[in-house]
């Protein structure tokens, strides 16, 4: 994995995205899109925001680009955001106001450190097959004045599942908080702690995958399988 990627949640899947449209309540939902089974950080993925008519599917990079940054390919951007720090961070405070989505997903990976060996998991919903992260987006131009738009995922504390593997989390939003998440005023203090707490463990699933989702550009349904046990092909 990258270096310069400051990894807390650094992998995640979407998986049969065609139904993304009703799920999310979208018009004009991305049709035809293959599944994603290991976006990693600097490409490109269905972010959902509130647009002027009603929510819009946006297809934006994965990594906040920091203002003031005058070459792309020096930057260090940012893929996550600690819940707890958004309103004291000005870099994040002023998107929490208004430029907050919705990053659909259908699993994330994390990774266990066990002495020598860095184990990978999957995570993923026992009801749900899409969800989404509580994210925030920005735009950001070169001095060319080229467009980039972007966005980051929110982490929070891990639940008591997660915590066995990693101490953050993604901050996955319940359904019945992402009408309020998209739109509106910024959600004050004690709701944005509602809406950012770590998902109910009893509701996740989790299982130990291949090596494969080390690399990139393995991205098929062979790095969500579970593997029968934990053996040394997790040495790296």
């Amino acid at each position: 994995m990258d270096k310069k990627w400051k990894v807390m949640c650094g992998r995640y899947s979407l998986i049969c995205i065609d139904d993304l449209g009703n799920r999310f309540r979208i018009f004009n939902p991305m049709l035809g899109a293959r599944s994603k089974f290991n976006i990693a950080p600097g490409t490109r993925q269905p972010v959902i925001v509130q647009g002027a008519s009603g929510r819009e599917l946006k297809q934006m990079q994965w990594g906040l680009v920091p203002h003031g940054t005058k070459d792309l390919k020096a930057a260090h951007p940012i893929i996550n955001a600690r819940a707890e720090s958004l309103e004291e961070k000005s870099s994040f405070a002023s998107l929490l106001k208004t430029k907050r989505c919705l990053v659909p997903a259908s699993g994330f990976f994390e990774w266990k450190h066990e002495k020598a060996r860095k184990i990978p998991f999957y995570m993923h919903l026992n009801d749900r097959p899409l969800f989404a992260f509580a994210g925030l987006y920005d735009e950001w131009h070169d001095p060319a004045g080229t467009l980039l738009t972007m966005y980051t995922i929110i982490t929070t504390e891990p639940n008591a599942l997660m915590a066995t593997v990693h101490n953050r989390m993604p901050a996955i939003i319940s359904p019945d908080y992402e009408e309020g998440w998209l739109a509106g005023e910024q959600p004050d203090a004690g709701h944005l702690r509602e809406m950012l707490a770590p998902y109910p463990a009893e509701k996740m699933a989790m299982h130990p995958v291949s090596p494969l989702v080390n690399t990139p550009s393995a991205d098929d349904e062979r790095v969500v399988r579970p593997v029968a046990s934990l053996n040394s092909q997790y040495t790296q």
